[in-house]
């Protein structure tokens, strides 16, 4: 269990950064809310149980199938500490939020199932920041592994919902002082992530 742990708190933490920051999913979520009611919002917030599952698994099944795995999970963790530290500077250096929500209509789910389909940021967490872990956990056990994609997307799906219900009751949340906080502290959190992958890339690269 002390194995496992660990990939278990990284799921979480990188679960409710994705799930919390500004972007095409989270303006939808908000969207459908704001239109229609809360319902809507969370049949949008689940979409990545349906996109980022899929995603996740193809990433693992052709980093693990490519010839010198080290040199290019230690290029890959070295292009996610550079992208972990893009997302961590954007949270640290936010001042306000600008979600510009557009007029939508109805199928929310449908909606935000092509909204996070072809927004690249499944992509790039999956393979440049999840493709990582995934191998380590998998290195330890299958039921690491999934301890970490099931942890990752309850959180994600999980904060999703939680805003939407917080937008029904609330629509100056995102304007207050509480979320830009939460966001600037998980800038920390994902900078502090950087510093394990670049650690990793080192270690990939037999350099220590």
């Amino acid at each position: 269990m002390s194995e496992i742990f660990p990939f278990i708190i990284s799921g979480f933490l990188l679960g409710f950064t994705a799930g919390i920051s500004p972007g095409p999913l989270l303006t939808l979520v908000i969207s459908e809310t704001l239109k229609h009611n809360k319902l809507s919002g969370i049949k949008v917030a689940i979409a990545p149980l349906i996109t980022d599952g899929p995603i996740l698994l193809v990433s693992l099944f052709l980093l693990t199938r490519l010839s010198n795995l080290n040199f290019l999970l230690g290029a890959i963790s070295l292009f996610g500490a550079g992208f972990l530290i893009y997302l961590g500077y954007e949270s640290l250096t936010i001042k306000s939020i600008n979600l510009n929500i557009q007029k939508t209509g109805e199928q929310s789910l449908k909606r935000g199932i092509i909204a996070n389909a072809l927004s690249p940021n499944p992509y790039l967490f999956s393979f440049s920041i999840g493709g990582p872990i995934m191998i380590k956990a998998l290195g330890i056990s299958i039921v690491a592994l999934l301890s970490f994609i099931g942890s990752f997307l309850l959180l994600l799906v999980g904060s999703k919902i939680v805003i939407s219900l917080i937008v029904e009751k609330s629509k100056t949340f995102f304007k207050s002082k509480t979320y830009i906080y939460t966001l600037k502290f998980l800038g920390l959190v994902l900078i502090i992530f950087a510093i394990i992958f670049l650690k990793d890339a080192l270690t990939f690269f037999k350099v220590i």
